[in-house]
């Protein structure tokens, strides 16, 4: 069926009509539609409601197993990570919704844990510098304080405006 198209629904009262479409109404944010619909043999008319269901995305673990993508534990971390530090409970929580809408716009059906960690990291090093080090912590599993300063030093390397930092000859 070309895009666009809508196949008519049979009338579920006389079963032979088309039950066509009369007229749709849809609120701004797109869903759910409202549809008045008649059929074209008995006349007989009624309302539907057509809305969008997501298929569930799974996320695929480090050790090749899946689980549901739950944004409440994606939002545990978070709270974990951003523990007595000055970032608000909505932040968090649109951190949460940006991280739930790129992984669900960019993935269909399943997504590896990997991304969700890249992007929380990335969306979180612009909130809050401490909370995503001891985010990428965790998501990293350092083995020692090396690989803990090489994930920093980046960071250190820039001062707080987000220029980098020269070294003075002194």
């Amino acid at each position: 069926m070309p895009a666009g198209a809508e196949r008519a629904m049979k009338c579920p009262f006389c079963r032979e009509g088309d039950f066509a479409v009369v007229d749709s109404r849809s609120p701004s944010g797109g869903f759910p539609i409202r549809r008045r619909r008649v059929c074209a043999v008995c006349k007989r008319r009624v309302s539907t409601i057509e809305q969008v269901e997501e298929a569930p995305l799974k996320v695929i673990k480090k050790d090749h197993t899946r689980e549901p993508f739950a944004p409440t534990k994606l939002r545990q971390g978070l709270e974990k990570a951003c523990y007595k530090r000055p970032v608000s409970a909505e932040q968090i929580e649109t951190l949460v919704r940006r991280v739930e809408s790129e992984v669900h716009a960019r993935h269909f059906g399943e997504v590896p844990a990997s991304v969700i960690g890249e992007l929380v990291m990335e969306y979180l090093k612009e909130v809050d510098q401490v909370a995503y080090v001891r985010f990428a912590s965790v998501y990293r599993a350092f083995k020692d304080v090396s690989e803990f300063v090489e994930e920093v030093q980046p960071m250190l390397a820039k001062g707080k405006n987000g220029r980098t930092r020269r070294r003075s000859s002194s």
